[in-house]
């Protein structure tokens, strides 16, 4: 698996004329080397592959990484490829871009000169894209934790209940189930603070009649799941009712239409245009989804400015939602893997409307 990673890298390297290729992004070394820990680094050359970390680690990377040339540094990471020498003179070295801040640059340039750095933005994010049945089992368990947590929210979610104390019991039963973590901070928003899409969980009670956006995931072995639904406490109104019944129905036709070579616009502009039918058009005001993997937000967007077309091993998430300012929200999201034909939803959490 390393290798055929490697090689993609490879052959990206190629196009760009590049002599060597440094990955700092610690989601992509752990991709390519299948180290854990939070300091390390990558760097590959046509024929070779070096991974340099700090004393810290002087056990556990023997342990998890393969199929690299493993350095140790006594202190910072970046003065060993002088050191060693590892990138050579008048050459091309590739860095992620998006990934390196001025400070890492200038460092790098101070010790790396007579060196041409050439911005490398999207090589692994590219090559990441597409996910081995491996890959995509990670991320099934990772769904399958998430889906556990919202079976015990259930039991939860009453009046009376604090945002916060929820977001915390998510955190919780993540680790009790088995996952490294939460991917993201946990969003639960109740009544009109559901009209926020990214709201962080309050200190504010739920009251009856409210809706509650419950939206988290987990990490499970450096991959990520990502899964929303809204919950009634309550009877709720009767327009929000109508709207909850309206996204379903979105997302219920957007992931119909998933499958390989279809444009991601398209797919976007399912659910925008049910959404717009029905009234609530104005009220959508996100994409439909996101790529999903080693990141809780990979670079492959389902938006209408989207350029994608979709592969067969692509995961996304499919999240179709409705705002509507002083009365609440209601958002459903679910991971989804796209097949040769059709696609593969990996969460099994009822979608129909849940009144607690």
């Amino acid at each position: 698996m390393i290798h055929q990673r490697l090689k993609a890298v490879r052959v990206a390297m190629t196009s760009l004329r590049l002599q060597s290729m440094l990955v700092t992004e610690l989601p992509h070394v752990r991709y390519l080397t299948g180290f854990s820990g939070s300091c390390g680094l990558c760097l590959l050359t046509p024929t070779d592959q070096f991974f340099i970390t700090d004393r810290r680690y002087k056990s556990q990377a023997p342990q998890e990484v393969r199929g690299f040339k493993i350095i140790i540094a006594k202190q910072t990471l970046f003065p060993l490829l002088a050191e060693k020498k590892l990138v050579p003179a008048n050459s091309r070295m590739g860095f992620e871009s998006q990934h390196v801040s001025v400070a890492d640059m200038l460092t790098l340039k101070r010790l790396l000169p007579l060196r041409r750095f050439i911005p490398a933005a999207n090589i692994l994010e590219e090559v990441t894209a597409v996910k081995d049945e491996k890959e995509i089992e990670l991320i099934r368990i990772a769904a399958g934790i998430s889906d556990r947590v919202f079976q015990r929210l259930l039991k939860l979610v009453r009046p009376g209940v604090r945002e916060c104390d929820l977001a915390a019991e998510i955190s919780y039963l993540h680790r009790m189930y088995g996952a490294e973590g939460d991917a993201f901070d946990p969003i639960v928003a109740s009544g009109e603070r559901g009209a926020l899409p990214h709201a962080h969980a309050s200190e504010k009670k739920i009251r009856k009649g409210e809706m509650v956006v419950l939206d988290f995931g987990c990490c499970y072995r450096g991959y990520n799941s990502d899964i929303t639904r809204t919950l009634a406490v309550g009877r709720p109104t009767s327009e929000m009712k109508k709207v909850y019944g309206i996204v379903l129905e979105a997302q219920r036709k957007a992931i119909e239409g998933i499958q390989s070579g279809v444009a991601a616009r398209s797919i976007d502009a399912i659910a925008r245009n049910h959404i717009r039918r029905s009234g609530y058009g104005r009220y959508f005001i996100h994409s439909l989804g996101h790529g999903l993997g080693i990141h809780v937000h990979d670079p492959l967007r389902l938006s209408a400015l989207s350029k994608a077309v979709l592969e067969p091993g692509n995961v996304t998430t499919i999240e179709p939602g409705i705002y509507i300012p002083g009365r609440g929200g209601v958002r459903i999201e679910d991971d989804v893997v796209v097949r040769k034909s059709g696609c593969e939803i990996l969460n099994t959490s009822s979608k129909e409307l849940i009144i607690v």
